[in-house]
């Protein structure tokens, strides 16, 4: 529920808009868009760090509970908004924020309630098919929104309501605590300093893919740079704090376990690799691809969504199937060739030509599915069997703050890396194909210098930039043959001059995914064999046991609170 939320809002975004009056591509409401798409993100990487370690303390099924509960109240509220222009935007933006305070108390503890529910031998079947709901989810919102956003926009939000009410009323008198609780008290000056620090690094890269004065991106702002440099420094701070604070709320010690270690660095670098991913692949259906094969810009975010659905086939196979297989032999070698395949398909989604033949793409989207699943249940699997029993909700949200905050990173450098490939080739291209049609020679220099993240951001929304632009130019317009009218802003005439331009682009991102995806091969491949916590001892003896690489090792545990 909580992921499809997330998904859903990508393709419903044009409906939103235009539902609340708001005109996402005019100067200065981009900062909406991207707040809206990736607020909720942003608020979960900050929370759900803080939450895990919560839920250690007072117990992870009730903070999840109070989660569903929540996330369902904000759902509500997100959907009867009677405001318009930016006060309505402003007051989607702040209740998806609370959406995603509800959604941070799930997804601290879920990976930590079933790991104390099921017996070690079960655990990856039973992680790979959340994981697997959470992935199929990202997707199954994709058509959910382009189904339901047409009729209204506030479907999109009102969809969670009822699986959020009869969700909660189950969790409140069906789940059952079965985890170990650690008392202690909260980490006040580590949670404000972590808050603070990544906050501030994650909004500077929201504002960094934003125009700045006549820059095309937001990179040389000096709040972009402060923000940056506050963020780093701030998290390095943290370190420190974290070091001397007597109930830390990052467990630092955790580290010292090689298969947590490695299978977070995997994890990491896998978000990072694939966070951008769905982004880029929207836009490429909706932006270029499906025009060209005859559907209509205000048709394509809904079939941006079915023919991606090859990824989550591939989801939905490979998640349980690697979980079951790496309960019986291990995770490091299905992690390892899932990261190995994910760099394969990444390259040969590199060489496929812009205009594709579907068929090929859709293997290759089979293929991504199929090579994600099978890293991702088997790496949480190994992570969570990793940790003591009293640490599963700190150890289960740092994961999951590295993951979410990886993929917000991803998402800005896909943006920056096609963003720049854009604005080195769009303008010539678009100059010359403008001339080529009747546009005079000055309009059509002003028309090429189209923003290129606006450019991305109307591909995205299902807009052809240049019917907008002749909207707001009635005299150019009057000076057109109605031929080369109908040519200009027809369903070819863009996607055919954004496809080399941004085809370039997608070279660096989908390099730069390719050098993370190997890396994090290698990382999973030196988390040692199948390593497990046993009975309770101390934490230096359960690092030195992760070390081992040979045969299924069973580990102490880490004192309930303290060092």
């Amino acid at each position: 529920m909580v992921v499809i939320n997330g998904s859903i809002t990508i393709i419903a975004l044009p409906d939103i808009f235009r539902g609340i009056k708001l005109d996402p591509l005019q100067a200065g409401n981009s900062a909406y868009f991207l707040w809206m798409l990736m607020g909720f993100m942003l608020i979960t990487s900050v929370l759900v760090l803080t939450f895990g370690r919560i839920g250690d303390m007072y117990g992870r099924v009730r903070m999840y509970n109070l989660g569903f509960l929540i996330f369902t109240i904000f759902s509500i509220l997100t959907s009867i908004t009677w405001m318009t222009g930016r006060d309505g935007a402003l007051w989607l933006i702040l209740t998806r924020l609370g959406q995603g305070l509800g959604g941070s108390l799930e997804f601290a503890n879920s990976s930590a309630i079933l790991t104390d529910a099921f017996p070690e031998n079960q655990r990856g079947l039973a992680l790979g098919v959340n994981g697997v709901a959470a992935i199929a989810g990202s997707f199954i919102g994709l058509i959910l929104g382009g189904v339901l956003a047409p009729i209204s926009w506030r479907l999109v939000f009102l969809v969670s309501v009822p699986v959020g009410v009869a969700g909660t009323i189950w969790a409140y008198t069906k789940l059952v605590d079965n985890g170990v609780r650690v008392p202690g008290r909260i980490d006040w000056k580590g949670n404000i300093v972590f808050a603070l620090g990544l906050t501030a690094l994650l909004a500077g890269v929201v504002y960094g893919i934003q125009p700045y004065g006549p820059h095309t991106m937001g990179w040389t702002n000096p709040r972009v740079l402060g923000a940056l440099i506050v963020g780093v420094v701030l998290l390095v701070a943290f370190v420190f704090v974290e070091k001397r604070e007597e109930q830390p709320m990052f467990k630092l010690p955790l580290f010292r376990i090689r298969a947590f270690t490695a299978g977070n660095v995997a994890g990491l670098l896998a978000a990072l690799s694939r966070g951008g991913l769905q982004f880029m692949l929207v836009i490429w259906l909706q932006g270029i691809w499906l025009p060209q094969h005859g559907y209509d810009f205000t048709r394509t975010p809904l079939w941006a969504g079915i023919y991606m659905v090859p990824l989550t086939i591939g989801f939905l196979i490979a998640g349980p199937a690697s979980g079951i297989l790496s309960d019986r032999y291990g995770s490091r070698g299905f992690s390892t060739i899932g990261m190995v395949g994910t760099a394969v398909t990444f390259g040969l989604l590199e060489i496929l030509p812009v205009d594709f033949n579907y068929l090929f793409f859709a293997l290759l989207l089979l293929m991504m599915g199929l090579s994600m699943g099978m890293f991702a249940s088997p790496n949480r699997a190994a992570i969570m069997n990793s940790l003591p029993a009293d640490q599963r909700g700190a150890g289960a949200g740092m994961t999951t703050t590295f993951q979410n905050a990886s993929t917000v990173l991803s998402i800005g450098i896909f943006f920056t890396v096609i963003t720049i490939g854009l604005a080195a080739a769009l303008p010539a291209h678009l100059y010359s194909g403008l001339v080529a049609n009747g546009v005079p020679r000055a309009d059509a220099l002003r028309m090429s210098h189209l923003p290129p993240i606006g450019t991305l951001f109307a591909a995205m929304l299902g807009y052809n930039p240049i019917q907008r632009v002749l909207q707001t130019s009635p005299g150019l317009t009057a000076s057109l043959t109605p031929t080369q009218l109908h040519h200009l802003t027809g369903r070819s005439f863009f996607p055919q001059l954004i496809s080399a331009p941004f085809g370039s682009g997608l070279h660096y991102a989908f390099t730069f995914a390719i050098v993370c995806s190997i890396v994090a091969a290698l990382a999973s491949l030196m988390r040692g064999k199948a390593y497990r916590h046993g009975a309770p001892h101390s934490l230096l003896a359960a690092a030195e046991a992760g070390a081992a690489d040979e045969g299924v090792v069973t580990a102490p545990s880490l004192p309930a609170v303290g060092t």
